[in-house]
């Protein structure tokens, strides 16, 4: 029997996001569906994704995160995007960087374990001033600890996982609504920095459910990345211009670009060997979001007014603040006067935020799930202004009520 000739041709179905028009929006909204609905945690994270612009999805499944990598499998596809399983953490993370660096806003989605597997790379990414987001959908630890229970235990990791010295920004969100917003927000500042923006969820926000609006395009503010419109033989793709940030080109567009994770000086070539290079480039690094800290960091402040002594403060984040949110509301009811202090910007840590809570207040309590991650920087902010109370749980449960009361009437010693 005659072997037939086997031909075919790929077609390339990958396109850069950028210009993410009103039509695309408009696309995406059709697909999506209708603008009220109720899902969960994970859901609405890929729901804001791809209403941000989002068109490179790279994962790799583990709980309680696969949802979310789930659903940009389905979806991506009927928007024109990309979704691929690698074969391991590692891989996703290196997958999103190339394909920001390729010209589309990247993401992707993992837990605990392989957030740690991710840590070199994500130092890579902000060596290189690549954006991407990188959604924690953060477990029970340490090692697979309790892979179904939620935890707030990779709050420090999202600051200090990778060596070397750096900044990137994270966000903590408490509702189902603010896992599709802060994401937007997440693509928004990795693209004004460029760096990497990790997104702080966990398993219980991941996985509960609640009532979630799908924003209008009017709603949305839309970043892209600084791109450059040097002169191809004039450009420098790590140059300083006087903000800190420097013009990025998209692979293919025709520009030079050397793009490694040894110092390196503006042109991108290594200078392995020069101390002053290597200052140089990694106070910009740094520099670009601390001088910028007052515009990323975002809190939400429910101080009371009063001219009563000074009483009780409770700094919260993440799913802890929906516990705060209620015994705040419960405790004023009785005369007790409160301040409540929710962070949303875990890192950068708004200090000034905490210092200016800290001369308001006796105490400042502060209940994590974990064994006091954020309770050391709050306790740096405060810097002896008053007094900090720890309210640490562990094994996936979450603050009850009445926990966080009786920490409250306990008179300290």
């Amino acid at each position: 029997m005659k072997k037939q000739k086997t031909s075919f041709k790929i077609k390339a179905r990958y396109k850069p996001s950028r210009p993410f028009t009103k039509d695309d929006f408009s696309r995406v909204r059709r697909v999506l569906g209708k603008k009220v609905m109720f899902t969960q945690g994970d859901i609405a994270v890929s729901y804001g994704g791809l209403l941000a612009g989002c068109r490179f999805f790279a994962g790799y499944p583990i709980t309680p995160a696969t949802e979310a990598a789930e659903m940009m499998s389905f979806l991506m596809p009927k928007i024109g995007g990309v979704c691929i399983q690698m074969e391991d953490e590692i891989a996703s993370i290196g997958a999103i960087i190339g394909a920001s660096r390729s010209g589309a806003k990247s993401m992707t989605a993992t837990s605990g374990p392989g957030f740690s597997l991710m840590q070199e790379n994500i130092g890579y990414a902000a060596m290189t001033e690549t954006p991407c987001v990188i959604i924690d959908v953060q477990r029970s630890g340490p090692s697979t600890g309790q892979p179904t229970e939620g935890a707030q235990g990779d709050i420090m990791q999202a600051k200090w996982g990778s060596h070397g010295d750096y900044e990137l920004i994270a966000l903590s969100p408490s509702t189902v609504q603010e896992c599709l917003d802060l994401t937007i927000e997440a693509f928004n500042l990795s693209e004004t920095y460029q760096v990497p923006v990790i997104l702080l969820t966990d398993g219980i926000i991941g996985h509960m459910r609640e009532k979630i609006v799908l924003p209008e395009y009017e709603d949305i503010k839309f970043v892209w990345r600084k791109e450059t419109s040097a002169p191809k033989d004039k450009y420098e793709p790590f140059k300083d211009d006087g903000t800190k940030i420097p013009e990025m080109s998209t692979f293919g567009a025709g520009y030079h670009a050397y793009i490694t994770g040894l110092t390196h000086k503006e042109s991108g070539y290594p200078s392995t060997d020069n101390q002053a290079d290597h200052d140089r480039l990694v106070r910009r690094l740094c520099d670009k979001i601390r001088i910028n800290s007052e515009k990323i960091i975002q809190v939400e402040r429910d101080f009371q007014d009063t001219n009563e002594d000074k009483t009780t403060g409770i700094i919260s984040y993440g799913v802890t603040s929906r516990t705060v949110n209620y015994v705040v509301k419960q405790l004023r009811q009785t005369g007790l006067k409160i301040d409540h202090l929710r962070i949303i910007t875990n890192w950068p840590f708004p200090e000034n935020e905490v210092a200016e809570l800290a001369e308001r207040v006796d105490r400042i309590i502060v209940p994590e799930l974990n064994l006091g991650q954020v309770c050391h920087s709050v306790k740096e902010a405060v810097a002896g202004r008053c007094e900090v109370v720890p309210v640490w749980k562990t094994g996936g449960l979450m603050h009850t009520p009445q926990e966080i009361i009786d920490v409250i009437n306990r008179k300290s010693d």
